[in-house]
């Protein structure tokens, strides 16, 4: 099969490093792609906001399959464009994307399904948010409708952060997603994430991850788009992972097929485990990043194959299997992250790295004339397995600390609550 991968990041490395490993590929592309991405695909330079580009480029190619990586294009309908001009792509059309696309759309569904979640308001009216805040309180969790690159959350413990987090989305800093604000109570407990595919009908677990949302040790400082991640999730036990299946993503399979509007692709359900049980926070249409790669680098599968049933419909017949092992990964970011911070900075070391217990995915590279270099905020995915958490996290660890990089930083506690599971267990 001939496949084009869409996307540039951490996550689309990890998808061409494991989609590369199946006997059933010939030829990958990669649109953009990045330095990683160079060493198991060919890159092209499409613009990917141009569909029809994409669907010549993939005519004249004789593409098999494109693999969308991140939700902007599934949210402004590539799927939709490629599928009409008899193109097979993995991803959920326009309408289904809405459950990433529209934080209000899910609130929806979780209404239309009886799926347990954090209660809410939605506004269009500065005003009616900041009232709807101040008869809460807080602790209260303020988000940006809209696609914000992970960025358009506040969980504000105080009123003064709650006020400013509903002013800044009115005000423009996330520009057309803060449009509309969805006001949620706030869930106490311990946040994880659950992966499962659809083809619309079926749907087939993967598996769990905890990934780090804050930028500073100890969960400490702003959100960003994930600063570690780790597979397994041991707070998601096997009868809290059978409660999710029955109480949340069965439910939500089904009323999006029940509406005309089925999901396909990958669904990825953000999880707070309450002392009532697990509560969906929220759902992306997109493998998570930084936790596919830790999924990808667990999945004995071939990705493949799995990605091909979710397009065909015939995921019923499909299984995935997984290694035992932990895997954990460090992201390194740029310094000043996820504010403003300096591109173009030289990498080194990553020659020295790299086996089938370690893999270093770029998620922000460019090569400038043979040099690496920095070309984004979050930079590289340092991913490694272990017996347990503690092994994996030492491994990773390890292979960070012969990165010679300076004007990078990562966290140095990533796996913290996990590690804390295993010493008291």
């Amino acid at each position: 099969m001939k496949l084009l991968l869409i996307g540039s990041g951490g996550r689309e490395h990890a998808l061409a490093w494991a989609l590369a490993k199946s006997p059933r590929l010939t030829k990958l592309y990669a649109a953009p792609g990045n330095a990683g991405i160079a060493d198991a695909a060919e890159l092209t330079d499409l613009n990917v906001s141009d569909h029809q580009a994409v669907i010549t480029f993939c005519q004249e190619h004789d593409i098999d399959l494109v693999v969308v990586g991140p939700e902007a294009p599934l949210v402004a309908g590539l799927v939709d464009d490629l599928e009409a001009a008899g193109i097979k792509a993995f991803g959920p059309r326009k309408a289904a994307a809405q459950l990433e696309g529209s934080k209000a759309f899910t609130k929806g569904v979780c209404d239309d399904a009886n799926i347990p979640t954090a209660g809410y308001g939605r506004f269009d009216d500065a005003q009616a948010a900041l009232d709807y805040v101040r008869q809460q309180g807080a602790p209260i969790v303020v988000k940006a409708d809209g696609l914000a690159a992970g960025k358009g959350v506040v969980v504000a413990m105080s009123l003064e952060d709650a006020e400013e987090a509903v002013k800044a989305c009115f005000d423009g800093s996330f520009g057309d997603a803060g449009a509309e604000v969805v006001v949620e109570e706030f869930l106490d407990g311990e946040e994880a994430s659950f992966f499962v595919l659809s083809d619309g009908t079926n749907a087939l677990p993967l598996a769990t991850a905890q990934d780090h949302k804050r930028a500073f040790d100890g969960d400490e400082g702003p959100n960003t788009g994930g600063m570690g991640a780790y597979s397994p999730a041991p707070v998601l036990t096997d009868d809290i992972v059978a409660d999710v299946m029955e109480r949340i993503i069965k439910p939500t399979i089904s009323t999006l097929a029940g509406r005309g509007t089925p999901f396909k692709g990958v669904l990825y359900a953000g999880l707070m485990i309450t002392n009532d049980g697990p509560k969906l926070i929220e759902y992306n249409t997109r493998f998570g990043d930084p936790e596919c790669q830790v999924l990808l680098m667990r999945l004995k599968s071939d990705l493949l194959d799995l990605l091909e049933a979710s397009a065909d419909g015939t995921l019923g017949e499909a299984s995935a299997d997984w290694h035992d092992s932990v895997a954990l990964t460090v992201v390194m970011a740029a310094k000043g992250y996820p504010g403003s911070y300096e591109k173009g900075t030289e990498i080194r070391g990553l020659d020295k790295l790299g086996s089938e217990k370690l893999q270093v995915f770029h998620a922000g590279t460019q090569l400038k004339n043979g040099t690496l270099c920095a070309n984004g905020g979050r930079v590289l995915n340092v991913t490694a397995l272990g017996g347990d958490v503690r092994e994996a996290q030492q491994n990773a660890y390890e292979a960070v600390n012969q990165i010679d990089w300076p004007d990078g930083f990562c966290r140095t506690d990533i796996g913290w609550r996990a590690v804390d599971r295993e010493t008291k267990s």
